[in-house]
């Protein structure tokens, strides 16, 4: 009988281990990865995949980037943490003011936290603090996270809040302006102005401007389908912002760090914030986060009000640097915008000769395709076919949208155009064999 010391991982197997896992936390693949590196993924049986998940959009510079890697061990051999709360590190306040380097306007004044929602729930606490006022107005089809806070905020699918309610109160909803939120036939400008004028219905009969502490919104929306709003939209939300006193949120946990080919997605519009959250690559695969906004609105925090044992850890913060570095130094943010444009137009290409794909999204490495209807499928059933064909080809995909009939793409913004290639070819191979 062997003992738990001499099980190999190439004998792991998902469905040996699932009675100790809650299912609580969806596996999109029973898949059992024992390596990456770049583009790359190796499973425990030695399979390689190509990852353009990420995950999730976390590893901007691929898997186990050899500066980061080295900048972590260095730190890790010094100090893994003693608490942010009791002491500070370096690397963390190096950190700090390096991200205050690379924001819009003077969103200079930060706090750590370990992950996105987490980030979420700071934000939503801060804009209370600044404003006194109670009231939130988020958009349907956003997702911000899973924790209480962060989950009475997100309107991506109903299923989050199953059996959980009632949750924080004051959250009020609003369209984001995709194509299924809006009325048919609206073109992208038609579609910010409805849902703009959306929001002053909601202060007509649902909620006093007065009352609103912030309106939560992602600069492109992430898990609701990649969608990239009008300019028109994030402006007319400054201005609503502007004129009632509100603090207005965006969201670039997901979008954030290069991804759309702008350091943040929000310099697409010029649309600076008063509070944004950051996640996902600011670390470099670590668990990270931040809001980040100015120092006059963070000095209106006591101490005391938010805080955490992780946040701000120094190894997270010392591959934070490191990915910052090779960010300056590589050139990473206009790298991504042009192989982002070469990247959409395949996908064009590929639409052309698959006209079930319905819409070709996105903006920079954040880039997304739809399906329709095929042969008696839904574009719901379209997508875990092409998904699982696409797994078993080695290629590793993950949707997105409310019909969950979308494939988002999040490739390393560091991918050479023979790379995307390479991903792209399985893809075409994929879609030929629905």
């Amino acid at each position: 009988m062997q003992t738990s010391q001499e099980i190999k991982d190439s004998d792991v197997v998902f469905a040996d281990y699932k009675e100790y896992l809650s299912p609580a936390l969806s596996k999109a693949t029973t898949l059992v990865a024992e390596s990456g590196h770049g583009m790359y993924l190796t499973d425990v049986n030695g399979k390689q995949y190509i990852d353009w998940v990420q995950g999730i959009a976390v590893n901007a510079l691929g898997h186990a980037h050899p500066k980061v890697a080295a900048a972590a061990k260095q730190q890790i051999d010094h100090l893994i943490t003693a608490s942010f709360n009791v002491v500070n590190y370096p690397t963390t306040l190096k950190l700090a003011k390096r991200i205050a380097q690379v924001t819009p306007g003077k969103l200079d004044s930060m706090l750590f936290a370990n992950g996105g929602a987490e980030a979420t729930d700071a934000a939503i606490k801060l804009s209370r603090v600044i404003t006194g006022r109670p009231a939130v107005i988020a958009f349907k089809g956003s997702f911000h996270g899973r924790t209480m806070g962060a989950v009475s905020i997100t309107a991506s699918n109903s299923f989050y809040r199953k059996g959980i309610e009632p949750m924080m109160g004051g959250v009020y909803f609003a369209p984001y302006p995709s194509k299924d939120l809006c009325p048919e036939g609206y073109d992208a400008g038609q579609r910010a102005s409805w849902c703009l004028d959306e929001i002053a219905r909601l202060f007509k009969y649902c909620v006093s401007p007065d009352e609103v502490a912030c309106i939560y919104v992602e600069p492109v929306q992430g898990e609701g389908g990649y969608v990239v709003p009008d300019p028109s939209f994030l402006k007319g939300l400054r201005e609503i912002c502007s004129e009632h006193g509100i603090m207005l949120v965006f969201d670039e946990i997901q979008s954030g760090y290069g991804r759309t080919g702008k350091m943040f997605a929000s310099m697409h519009t010029g649309v600076v914030p008063d509070i944004m959250t950051v996640g996902k690559a600011i670390a470099g695969g670590f668990p990270m986060s931040a809001v980040i906004s100015t120092e006059e609105n963070m000095n209106k925090w006591l101490p005391g009000m938010h805080g955490g044992t992780f946040g701000g850890n120094p190894v997270a913060a010392a591959a934070g640097l490191a990915v910052l570095d090779e960010f300056e130094e590589q050139g990473i943010v206009e790298h991504a915008s042009a192989l982002g444009e070469y990247f959409k137009a395949s996908l064009v290409k590929l639409q052309s000769r698959f006209p079930w794909i319905t819409d070709v999204r996105g903006v920079g490495m954040m880039l997304a395709i739809e399906f329709g209807d095929k042969d008696g499928m839904t574009g719901s059933d379209v997508f875990h076919a092409v998904s699982q064909k696409a797994l078993e080809r080695g290629l590793l995909l993950l949707g997105c949208g409310a019909d969950h009939d979308a494939v988002r793409f999040a490739a390393p913004l560091n991918s050479t155009v023979e790379e995307v290639d390479e991903g792209l070819g399985v893809l075409e191979e994929v879609l030929a064999s629905v």
